[in-house]
């Protein structure tokens, strides 16, 4: 089943109240945030670590970067680097890379929220292309994926 499709019955399964918006491509969190008129502060952005040579999902605003240091502190990890798109390209096979939508659980893999993003209503998203994004409430993202929320992101 495509990822997408899989992602919109989970969210319909869990009865959760979303809208998706279609926009020309786009690559970049920010880009995508400004050509949809969504504010970089509730765009989130996927960017898949390795802590402790295991991978994970964090999630944070468009507007913002990892903080190495502090994301270590939330994960309780030695060593965290950047994953390459060649290292965590097959873990999205459905998926266009750069574009996997912050459900870690659908991967099995960890995930991590910048606590930023809690603090607002909703949460957007790409939905698995460079076209299309996906808006619902935080309140209901949170409880789907159950996240680890933490601060580990700095404004760009």
């Amino acid at each position: 089943m495509p990822l997408k499709k899989r992602l919109k019955d989970f969210l319909d399964e869990h009865h959760v109240k979303y809208v998706t918006m279609i926009h020309s491509k786009a690559y970049t969190a920010q880009e995508i945030a400004a050509t949809c008129h969504i504010p970089g502060k509730i765009f989130a952005k996927t960017v898949i670590l390795k802590a402790d040579g295991k991978f994970c999902m964090t999630v944070l605003p468009a507007t913002h970067r990892v903080n190495y240091d502090l994301f270590k502190q939330v994960a309780h990890a030695k060593k965290v680097e950047l994953s390459s798109e060649q290292e965590f390209e097959s873990l999205f096979p459905k998926s266009e890379i750069g574009a996997m939508p912050p459900f870690g659980n659908l991967y099995e893999l960890p995930t991590y929220v910048d606590s930023s993003l809690s603090q607002d209503e909703d949460i957007c998203f790409n939905a698995t292309t460079h076209s299309e994004v996906i808006k619902m409430p935080y309140a209901d993202y949170e409880k789907l994926v159950k996240p680890v929320i933490g601060t580990f992101a700095e404004h760009i």
